[in-house]
C-alpha cells in the first residue's frame, strides 16, 4: 500500500543539542572519503561540506577513492592520495598524525564520510577524535558498525532521522548531520550549451507528450542490489502495458560495469518495450554531467522512482523535489522521511547475511500502485516538493547542524 507524505517540515525539528556559547578555536580538520570530484553522492557530500568547513577550519582532504599515486590540492585544499589497502585503512590514520603535525596549534579532529563496517586495523586507535558521519541502511544497526561506533574515540554523526534513532536503540548516542544540496538543484527548464539551450526531454531524448519516469540510482551491487533495479523495472514493465505514454529514464551506467547489473538485459527480461526505456548518455555520464543539466532533467521528469531495499540518506530523493518533481520511495529506513511530496511503497523484510541485519524487499504491485497514482495526477511541478526540499539546503545544513556539531566535538 503507498501513501502520499503531506507533512513538510517533519525534518527540521531533529537538530543537535546546544552548543556552548561562543565559537570554538579552528580545528585541524583531515576529512575521508571520496574526492570531491567524484561523481558519487561522497564525494558530492565532501565537496559541500569541506568548502564550508574550510572557512572556520584547517582542513585537508584523504581520498579512499579517486586520488592516488601522489599528493594534489582541491581549490586550495590539500589532498593525499588512497592507500594499497581497498579502503585506505593503512594510511588514512597516518595522514590524520601528519595533518596533525602540520598545525600544531590547533586540536586534530578526524571526520569519516563512508560505510564504517570497513575501517579495519590498530592504526585508528591511535587517532585521538574521530566523528564518523555514518550511514545507517539496516534494522537495527549491524553489528560491525554498531562495534565501531562504540569506539571510545569515535562519535557518530547521523546522517538521518532514521539513523539518529537506530544508533540509540543501540545504547549508542549521536550528533545529526543530514545530507545537503547545492542552490543548483531548482526547476530548470533548460541548461545552456554552447549551441544554445537544452532542455531536459531533450537530453533525455523523450518527446514533451510523454510521462516520464526516472530513476538515478548507482548500478552497483547484485545480491543485494540495494536500490531494487529488478522490482523497479518489473513494476513499470506491467505499469507500462497499461499506458502507452509512459516512458522509463534511467541514470546510471547500464551493464554492470562497477559491480552491478546489466541492465538493458533485465530491461530486455522484463519485457519493457525499446520505445518505452531510455538510458543516461553512456559517455556523458561516465564523464561528467553537470549538476545544471541534471537540475534539468529532474524537472522534465514526472517522478522519481526510487524504491530501495535501504538508505543511509537518498540525495536523489531531495534533488529532485527541490526541482519540483515528486518521489517514489520505499517505507523504509532514512527514506519516508525525506518526503514531502510523493509515495511510499511497501515491503516485506529481506536478510542481508554479509550485515547481519536487515533491509526491505520493495513489492512489485505496491510500486505499480504508486505510479499508477502518480500518472493520474498527470504532469506538473510540485510547489510543495520543493518547499519541503530547502530544508536540505547547504547553506542551512552548514549553519544549522555542521556548525553546532563541530562546537560539541570541541
Amino acid at each position: 500500500r503507498h501513501r502520499s507524505r503531506n507533512n513538510p517540515g517533519t525534518a527540521r525539528t531533529r537538530s543537535n543539542p546546544t552548543a556552548a556559547p561562543g565559537r570554538s578555536a579552528p580545528r585541524a580538520i583531515l576529512w575521508a572519503s571520496n574526492s570531491p570530484w567524484a561523481q558519487t553522492g561522497y564525494g558530492q557530500q565532501t565537496a559541500q561540506a569541506v568548502q564550508r568547513l574550510n572557512k572556520d577550519h584547517r582542513v585537508a582532504l584523504a581520498s579512499n577513492y579517486g586520488l592516488e599515486g601522489t599528493v594534489g590540492e582541491w581549490r586550495g585544499i590539500p589532498h593525499m592520495p588512497r592507500g594499497y589497502d581497498l579502503y585506505s585503512n593503512d594510511v588514512i590514520p597516518a595522514h590524520m598524525a601528519a595533518w596533525a603535525n602540520q598545525n600544531p596549534d590547533a586540536k586534530p579532529l578526524l571526520i569519516t564520510l563512508f560505510d564504517t563496517w570497513i575501517f579495519k586495523g590498530e592504526p585508528w586507535g591511535l587517532v585521538d577524535q574521530i566523528a564518523s558521519w555514518v550511514p545507517i541502511d539496516h534494522s537495527p544497526v549491524p553489528p560491525d558498525v554498531a562495534a565501531w561506533n562504540r569506539r571510545p574515540n569515535v562519535t557518530p554523526i547521523a546522517m538521518s532521522q532514521f539513523g539518529q534513532d537506530a544508533l540509540s536503540n543501540a545504547g549508542i548516542e549521536s550528533l545529526y548531520v543530514p545530507h545537503g544540496i547545492e542552490k543548483v538543484y531548482r526547476p530548470t527548464d533548460a541548461f545552456a550549451t554552447p549551441t544554445g539551450p537544452l532542455t531536459g526531454r531533450e537530453f533525455m531524448d523523450i518527446g514533451t507528450d510523454r510521462f516520464v519516469v526516472m530513476m538515478n540510482s548507482a548500478n552497483k551491487g547484485r545480491v543485494p542490489n540495494r536500490k531494487s533495479f529488478p522490482e523497479a523495472f518489473l513494476a513499470f514493465s506491467m505499469f507500462a502495458k497499461q499506458h502507452d505514454d509512459a516512458v522509463l529514464y534511467v541514470h546510471t551506467e547500464d551493464r554492470g560495469a562497477m559491480g552491478g547489473i546489466d541492465l538493458r538485459e533485465l530491461a530486455d527480461a522484463v519485457d519493457i518495450p525499446d520505445d518505452q526505456i531510455r538510458f543516461a548518455d553512456q559517455y556523458a555520464y561516465r564523464t561528467t554531467i553537470p549538476p545544471e543539466l541534471l537540475a534539468a532533467i529532474y524537472t522534465a521528469a514526472d517522478v522519481l522512482l526510487c524504491p530501495s531495499m535501504g538508505e543511509g540518506f537518498g540525495i536523489p530523493v531531495v534533488e529532485a523535489q527541490a526541482c519540483g518533481t515528486p518521489v517514489i520511495v520505499s517505507n523504509f529506513s532514512a527514506q519516508p522521511e525525506l518526503v514531502g511530496d510523493g509515495w511510499l511503497v511497501e515491503g516485506q523484510p529481506w536478510w542481508d547475511s554479509a550485515q547481519r541485519s536487515w533491509l526491505i524487499a520493495p513489492q512489485v504491485p505496491s510500486i505499480i500502485e504508486a505510479l499508477e497514482s502518480a500518472y493520474q495526477r498527470g504532469q506538473g511541478r510540485s510547489d510543495k516538493a520543493i518547499e519541503y526540499a530547502a530544508q536540505y539546503d547547504a547553506d542551512f545544513v552548514y549553519a544549522h547542524h555542521w556548525k553546532p556539531a563541530i562546537e560539541l566535538l570541541s
